[in-house]
């Protein structure tokens, strides 16, 4: 297991991060939701959801490999979880975001709300089958991953309140 304590620190500043962020996506949803627009709801399950969906793991993936596993292998099993039910999860973002009506995605979206969260995901998946072979290489597609994951976040967040901030304030502002 020490192998992955070396890892430690890299956790622990990336959980904490993953954590904070959270909590401010809450925030910035409780502000949105006070000027709710048409199809929000809808929109939001596309983009808003997988955001903190893409945290969160980013969160468990640091806390998963902390764990005392008796053997490194359960702990490239455990994120190796992670990534299936990600790539799972990606399916359903995927169909969510080409059928909602509020906004059409463009390849910055496709971009950051499918093709990289999938490939972090692909890269825990990926951890798990070289998890014997080559440790350090599985070691560092699991902090990938979860450092990947981690951007794409702010990534995300960033856009969702440029989207509303200079978009749908604009809209609203026009009307009245």
């Amino acid at each position: 297991m020490s192998a992955l304590n070396e890892w430690d620190s890299f956790y622990v500043i990336l959980g904490s991060a993953a954590g904070a962020l959270i909590g401010l996506q809450f925030v910035v949803m409780t502000l949105v939701a006070e000027r709710p627009t048409p199809g929000a709801a809808e929109a939001g399950r596309s983009f808003g959801t997988p955001t903190v969906v893409h945290l969160s793991a980013s969160l468990l993936l640091s806390m998963l490999v902390r764990v005392p596993w008796p053997d490194v292998a359960d702990a490239f099993r455990a994120t190796g979880a992670v990534g299936v039910c990600g790539l799972i999860y990606m399916a359903i973002t995927a169909f969510r975001m080409f059928t909602q009506h509020i906004y059409r995605p463009d390849l910055e979206d496709m971009t950051f709300h499918i093709a990289l969260p999938g490939t972090a995901y692909g890269l825990l998946v990926l951890a798990t089958a070289i998890d014997s072979t080559r440790l350090e290489l599985a070691l560092f597609s699991v902090g990938s991953a979860a450092l990947l994951l981690l951007f794409v976040g702010i990534h995300n967040a960033w856009d969702a309140v440029a989207y509303h901030v200079y978009i749908q304030r604009t809209k609203q502002t026009d009307k009245s």
